[in-house]
């Protein structure tokens, strides 16, 4: 993969994934009174004198509206591949720190893991604009996709090492149990994810496949192997869990992996 469509890629699918985060965010008032700032805001835990004013001001409901809309504004401008000159870095610095403002809006994370990706993924954003304006885009761009790469692959291999850590999913009692939390959860009595052997297989699959991604750096087609796997995993999340944003978040990481396993 080139570098400018690996570029292109990360842009479209980064734009995408914040598009869809933004319009549930926009979404969400109507379908749950709780949310409202005010009341959330008093079990988050001791902030900076100076923070907490700030905070109030721009979580305060017109404003957190407004900075709503600019995020969508903004991740159509990356989708579209308008982010970018000094205009560029602006955008990634705002986009990144609208992100950090989400996550005290929502004590730490709305939606786990995947608004961590997306960190991962702005963080990436903005360190290609900030060294592309000191000069030189091709090494800026270079630099994000390998931190963006490293990052994914450190979140699969993370992952599956704490699966072997914990006898729950080595003997397999941990996967019935997940799945019976998910939208046609509870599983059915007869079930075949209720079988000690196919528990226990499947989750001795999905354990060694995430602590064997990092491999996706020694070659291209191995690459293309853990990134649509990857992609089919995070489909079944989305499908039995209802995490959309699993999908997208981590898809959008994929571009930066194929293009540093061709490099």
């Amino acid at each position: 993969m080139s570098l400018t469509l690996a570029i292109r890629s990360f842009e479209l699918l980064l734009g995408l994934s914040l598009l869809l985060q933004t319009l549930e965010y926009l979404r969400l008032p109507a379908q749950d009174r709780i949310s409202h700032w005010p009341t959330q805001s008093q079990e988050l835990p001791a902030t900076p004198a100076w923070l907490r004013p700030l905070l109030d001001r721009l979580l305060a409901p017109q404003a957190y509206l407004g900075l709503l809309w600019l995020r969508l504004a903004l991740g159509a401008l990356l989708m579209a591949g308008l982010l970018r000159g000094p205009g560029g870095l602006a955008g990634a610095v705002l986009l990144f720190l609208i992100a950090l403002v989400l996550l005290f809006r929502w004590r730490g994370a709305f939606n786990g893991g995947s608004d961590f990706m997306t960190l991962v993924g702005l963080t990436g954003l903005v360190i290609a604009h900030t060294t592309s304006a000191l000069g030189d885009p091709v090494l800026g761009w270079r630099a994000a996709l390998w931190y963006v790469a490293l990052q994914s692959l450190t979140s699969y291999f993370v992952s599956g090492w704490v699966k072997l850590l914990r006898p729950e999913w080595r003997s397999g009692t941990a996967l019935p149990v997940f799945l019976d939390t998910g939208v046609y959860g509870p599983l059915a009595a007869h079930s075949v994810y209720r079988s000690p052997a196919v528990a226990r297989t499947l989750a001795w699959g999905f354990t060694v496949w995430e602590g064997l991604f990092p491999l996706a750096l020694l070659d291209l087609r191995l690459a293309l192997f853990f990134c649509a796997s990857g992609a089919l995993f995070h489909f079944l999340v989305f499908w039995y869990f209802g995490l959309n944003r699993f999908f997208w978040a981590w898809l959008a990481t994929f571009p930066a992996v194929l293009w540093v396993a061709g490099g």
